[in-house]
């Protein structure tokens, strides 16, 4: 009975991990752009690897790697893995291009898109039911999106890319059979290989940024620290908030992006983003509300 009534109540250091996660998540896009004279999958290549001591000295210190090395003996876990790497590659490779050309308006829409997303494949994949108010939500997300389509002519595809990237990420994540931390630390590690093969490619060319500059090369060493700490925060926040409440906190990230996009980078927020973002704004509104009333009837 108190693992149940821990597991619905807010904890204390439960909001102290989620809250540093999203605020570290929403400060990011100022880490990136300092790197955005660079290929956005030389700074992915670097962020998986310089993630693989720091999630590593996490699981050592946690005493998790048993856990770990039976994972990577196991054919249908590393399968699974795969799929979630590929997935959390192509998200980072989107954000990093979307900061660095310009376009972390639609990034933030993007995430703000995100949870509705969420809902949305429960009910396709898991025959999950919604409720009204997610429906109305869900609407006014996609009539948001045909909006900034209309006015721009084509979809606004980075903000799609990482909807669907993030969302199916999430979704197989779920169905991982390690820990966070294992599974992120899994990730990494298939994804080190290619990293590496890419890395050498570029050096072989003289492409590479790594190792020339001294602010850039300490940059590209940071990615490691900007990509799996907050990671591995809100993996830890997470199993001591309830849903509700990670529900609403998840917006603070893409509302700082949203606010250095306009007020830091000089974005342009002209009328269609005018009338697309109060409307995902009010449907994320409408889903957080509903959301809050089903956890207290639960």
């Amino acid at each position: 009975m108190s693992q149940q009534k821990r597991e619905n109540v807010d904890t204390p250091q439960g909001l102290a991990f989620a809250i540093s996660a999203y605020l570290m998540w929403g400060f990011l896009p100022l880490y990136m752009k300092a790197l955005s004279h660079m290929p956005a999958a030389e700074v992915v290549a670097h962020r998986v690897l310089w993630s693989v001591p720091v999630a590593g000295i996490l699981l050592v210190v946690l005493r998790r790697t048993r856990d770990l090395q039976a994972a990577l003996r196991s054919p249908k876990v590393l399968a699974m893995g795969c799929v979630t790497a590929a997935l959390i590659s192509v998200n980072w490779g989107i954000y990093v291009w979307s900061i660095a050309t310009g376009h972390a308006l639609d990034a933030a829409l993007g995430y703000y898109i995100n949870p509705l997303f969420s809902v949305m494949l429960g009910a396709l994949l898991l025959g999950e039911r919604l409720t009204v108010a997610q429906l109305v939500a869900i609407g006014l997300a996609a009539l948001a999106v045909v909006v900034l389509a209309v006015d721009a002519r084509s979809l606004p595809w980075a903000a799609i890319g990482l909807t669907l990237s993030w969302g199916f990420y999430a979704f197989f994540k779920k169905s991982l059979p390690v820990g966070p931390n294992q599974g992120f630390m899994l990730e990494v590690l298939i994804l080190t290989p290619p990293a590496i093969g890419y890395l050498v490619y570029l050096a072989s060319t003289g492409g590479a940024h790594f190792g020339g500059d001294l602010g850039d090369t300490v940059l590209l060493v940071g990615c490691g620290v900007v990509t799996a700490v907050p990671l591995i925060t809100y993996a830890n926040g997470a199993k001591l908030l309830r849903l509700s409440t990670i529900g609403i906190l998840q917006y603070i990230a893409p509302t700082m992006i949203f606010l250095a996009a306009v007020f830091l980078f000089g974005e342009e927020f002209g009328r269609a983003r005018m009338i697309a973002f109060p409307m995902i704004w009010l449907a994320l509104i409408i889903y957080s509300t509903s959301l809050v009333r089903q956890m207290r009837r639960a």
